[in-house]
């Protein structure tokens, strides 16, 4: 059975800048009226999630994601098009939706699950668990507009999971809170999938993504572009609206004596992918272009993490490994085993340059993105080969 089912939804809106008022102006409103620009932020878009699925919504900025979400919450209505949810639904769509700013987190436990039409003695059977999952005991008397921005998403959240719903709509927020709170936020989600609620996430976290969940939609412009496994619709976001040159901020020059002509990642199994898993190796598969014959030429790679925190990086003249000459095409394979990375959002840049770097002949940075997940829960950007002995 189908917990939600949205057919041909669409939602717009009109887009005009706000002007003072003045006497000119408002002899010229209507005139202003009817140069306005119609904007649809959603636009014929149709899916079905299944009950007990778990969704992961991906896209670039501006694509259409939380309106989806909201629309699917009730929060907005639709311009086009029908959805239909059966049973309970409990968002988590922005900081403190529904909180009162004068109110204290006490209060506003009773408040959010009021809106949510949860009866008064169910919250208060399940407040002390509200609270210790929130862990926020010390500050439940203070008014929430003195709440830090993640101490109102943990309430939120908190509320939400404890009112037991039948669908669960979360956005980005989560990225707001701590190590240790997404740690149980991820484990409250694990139970939620064990008991066969439906989820519908919204993330930019593509390990999350290919990790918790079942199918993975992409949304660009407002349309539905692609849905399926989520390595294949991860690996169509990254080849088609990250990197190489796309909105991300990448750079290319070089003299092009020798040009890098396509790059494919590969998994364990040889097949392309754009997800990869700690301790598992990875493949880069450089094909190149050497427009003359050049002698020693060296290629580089850097890698970075999503936010450009540099991680590592190496070339062939460093490893040892020495190439006679290049002219024509090649290709050119770069091995890591096991890939030593801990799940995130990575960029991998790419070089061919002179024996004594006075050239470069093409350079690509921040060109390629890629996702690496973790299937244990250790923390930090590297995994370390770390054991424990006792006497």
């Amino acid at each position: 059975m189908n917990a939600i089912e949205v057919r041909n939804l669409g939602k717009s809106y009109w887009l005009q800048g706000s002007e003072p008022q003045t006497l000119v102006g408002m002899l010229t409103r209507g005139l202003r009226h009817r140069q306005r620009k119609l904007i649809w932020a959603l636009n014929d878009v149709s899916f079905d999630i299944r009950q007990g699925e778990t969704i992961g919504i991906i896209g670039p900025n501006g694509s259409g994601k939380s309106s989806t979400l909201g629309l699917i919450a009730g929060t907005t209505v639709p311009t086009t098009g029908t959805i239909t949810a059966r049973g309970r639904i409990c968002s988590l769509l922005e900081l403190g939706a529904g909180f009162h700013s004068e109110l204290t987190g006490r209060e506003n436990i009773f408040l959010n699950g009021a809106i949510l039409g949860i009866p008064r003695e169910t919250i208060r059977r399940r407040f002390d668990a509200i609270v210790d999952f929130a862990g926020i005991r010390d500050f439940l008397d203070m008014p929430v507009k003195f709440y830090s921005s993640g101490m109102y998403v943990r309430l939120g959240f908190s509320i939400a999971v404890e009112m037991d719903p039948d669908i669960l709509l979360i956005d980005e927020v989560l990225a707001v809170g701590d190590v240790a709170f997404q740690i149980k936020c991820l484990a409250r989600i694990r139970d939620f999938q064990r008991r066969g609620k439906t989820l519908v996430i919204v993330s930019h976290a593509l390990e999350t993504v290919e990790k918790f969940c079942n199918r993975a939609f992409l949304l660009h412009q407002g349309r539905l572009v692609a849905q399926g496994e989520p390595p294949e619709v991860i690996l169509t976001y990254l080849k088609s609206y990250m990197g190489e040159g796309s909105a991300v901020h990448t750079v290319e020059y070089g003299s092009r004596d020798a040009e890098i002509a396509g790059v494919r990642f590969l998994n364990a199994a040889g097949r392309e992918s754009g997800a990869f898993e700690t301790g598992k190796p990875m493949t880069v598969e450089i094909h190149y272009q050497a427009n003359k014959r050049i002698e020693q030429p060296v290629f580089g790679f850097a890698i970075k993490t999503g936010n450009g925190l540099f991680v590592f990086g190496s070339n062939t003249q460093v490893a040892g490994f020495s190439i006679p000459a290049i002219e024509g095409p090649g290709v050119i394979r770069l091995m890591i085993d096991p890939m030593t990375l801990m799940e995130g959002n990575f960029f991998l840049s790419l070089s061919i340059h002179s024996w004594d770097h006075t050239i470069q002949y093409h350079r690509r940075e921040d060109w390629y993105p890629f996702v690496i997940t973790h299937a244990v829960g250790a923390l930090g950007l590297f995994h370390l080969n770390a054991r424990w002995d006792i006497n």
